[in-house]
């Protein structure tokens, strides 16, 4: 069974027609003509075009022209498909134990983190210290003056160089002993890393 460059390849020796004499009469390229008679689909436009090509070839051939697109048919290789085994299909959201488990974890250290952040801010930080009594300028009688205000739990509080015991909510209270010529109460808080703040209120003593 001939194939159908084999066919048109007898038929132009028959004819004793050239390449460049065929491409005259058809408007064909001659290389177009080779590559069919070689069967070099590669070479070649595609399918619908090559059948218009072998159709206009048969012709001048004297060739049938619906055998020869019959024989065309079965000898022009099928066009391979590429298929993806594994097509992209967009996987739709799941909320199962793995993802509950990574939300639980990065929660907890960031609770963690912010937790450590906060402390070491407050670690690195001048203590809070409110001072409630005295005031400032306050006219003042007598030979005592009492003092008293908040501060952080583990501060250390000094009120005119004596210390002053500081309970577990942070607040302090004390009176101090004055004379004619205190002009100022000093307050100062010391944090554990040794971070200072200063209150001073002025006093006018009658």
């Amino acid at each position: 069974m001939k194939t159908i460059g084999q066919i048109i390849k007898f038929a132009r020796a028959k004819k004793k027609l050239s390449f460049g004499k065929l491409e005259e009469l058809t408007k064909i390229r001659a290389s177009f003509i080779k590559s069919i008679e070689e069967e070099k689909w590669d070479a070649l436009p595609t399918f619908p075009t090559v059948s218009g090509f072998v159709k206009s070839i048969s012709a001048p051939l004297g060739i049938d022209g619906k055998m020869a697109a019959a024989v065309l048919r079965r000898d022009y290789p099928p066009k391979k498909l590429n298929i993806n085994p594994k097509p992209d299909v967009p996987s739709q959201f799941t909320w199962g134990p793995k993802f509950t488990f990574a939300i639980g974890t990065g929660v907890f250290i960031l609770v963690v983190l912010g937790y450590l952040g906060f402390q070491y801010l407050r670690f690195i930080s001048p203590p809070g210290l409110t001072v409630d009594s005295p005031k400032e300028n306050q006219i003042v009688s007598g030979n005592s003056v009492p003092v008293f205000g908040s501060t952080d739990s583990d501060v250390k509080i000094t009120v005119n160089n004596q210390p002053v015991l500081v309970d577990q909510n942070g607040k302090f209270s004390t009176n101090i002993e004055i004379t004619q010529t205190t002009k100022e109460i000093d307050i100062i808080a010391t944090s554990r890393s040794g971070k200072i703040r200063e209150i001073e209120r002025k006093i006018e003593v009658q």
